[in-house]
């Protein structure tokens, strides 16, 4: 854990990947959508990437959407939310961990954030937040809000089989398009948009040099 840590301190101290890394899992075409540019009148949201050691190796927690979210119900998606006035993007991203899962927001080292991404579909610009834990925290799920749990092994998100895509039908005024959305399958969960895209970013992090 201690060397993951300290590689992703080091990849901050970088520079962030950034947009390309996130296009890697980004929805192709992806039509009337700017990856560098923000339209105004998004809400802030942040989301917590939380790195954590099972029997020593390093994962991510991962929640699929309980059915008392208002969007994006079943998705999966890091513990995240809306950032309330006067609350920093960590400060929200720790808040809404430990509301969703119980994470104690003083256990986490907060280590920086990843690059803000643009979720069009809810109006939200989304900010995720990287902290380390020594320990894996004792996940207790608020059912309204979280349906599962995905403990998910660094080492298995680098792996090239659970790397897939697959082709949807988009309508986008009144004409109907092929869209190729790549996709993280993960215990029988397929981890696409702004979460893959985050994680793509958090993984070309650790490989930087």
């Amino acid at each position: 854990m201690r060397e993951i840590e300290a590689r992703v301190i080091d990849g901050f101290m970088r520079g962030l990947p950034g947009v390309d890394a996130q296009l890697r899992m980004a929805p192709r075409p992806r039509y009337g959508w700017d990856p560098h540019q923000f339209p105004e009148g998004l809400r802030e949201g942040a989301a917590l990437v939380l790195i954590y050691p099972i029997n020593g190796h390093p994962h991510v927690l991962l929640t699929v959407r309980g059915s008392g979210m208002r969007n994006h119900t079943g998705q999966v998606s890091f513990p995240g939310g809306a950032v309330d006035p006067e609350e920093s993007f960590e400060t929200a991203a720790l808040r809404e961990a430990s509301e969703e899962v119980a994470v104690a927001p003083a256990s986490v080292r907060v280590l920086g954030r990843l690059t803000p991404l643009h979720i069009p579909v809810s109006g939200y610009r989304l900010h995720p937040v990287v902290g380390f834990v020594d320990d894996r925290p004792d996940f207790r799920p608020a059912l309204s809000e979280v349906a599962r749990i995905l403990e998910v092994p660094i080492d298995l998100l680098q792996e090239p089989e659970v790397l897939k895509s697959e082709s949807q039908t988009r309508q986008v005024a009144g004409q109907s398009y092929e869209v190729e959305i790549p996709y993280f399958a993960i215990d029988g969960q397929k981890v696409w948009g702004a979460t893959a895209m985050a994680l793509a970013e958090f993984l070309a992090l650790l490989e930087s040099e």
